[in-house]
């Protein structure tokens, strides 16, 4: 299972910083990824940190801004996001996948948490 948390109202410019809890599967051996679906917009992969050696990934609309990070001992993954624009409007999602070294597609994911709300006000 995975659940997602961290999400709210925030003003342009301002920060939030996400977290996916995991259990029940090896956490070591996933890669861990954040996905984001704005209303009426399919869904999109934003940031991907690798198993083994945490390579990190991130889509070119939020590269500098946004930061992925894992702590294999409390299998969690978390996602700071920084200088927060309007755009950035979305439902975030966690999920995990043993491809490798990562991928962007939905269907190779294996489990999804719940999704967790992100509003940016301008």
């Amino acid at each position: 299972q995975l659940q997602a948390s961290g999400g709210g109202l925030v003003q342009a410019g301002g920060s939030l910083r996400l977290s996916c809890a995991t259990s029940g599967f090896p956490f070591d051996d996933y890669a861990i990824s954040w996905f984001r679906q704005a209303p009426g917009k399919s869904r999109e992969a934003v940031s991907c940190i690798t198993s083994g050696d945490s390579r990190t990934y991130y889509t070119e609309s939020v590269e500098g801004r946004f930061t992925i990070s894992r702590d294999n001992a409390k299998n969690t993954v978390s996602l700071q996001m920084n200088s927060l624009a309007p755009e950035d409007t979305a439902v975030y999602y966690c999920a995990a996948t043993t491809y490798r070294p990562y991928t962007e597609y939905e269907t190779d994911y294996h489990y999804w948490g719940q999704g967790t709300q992100v509003t940016v006000s301008s």
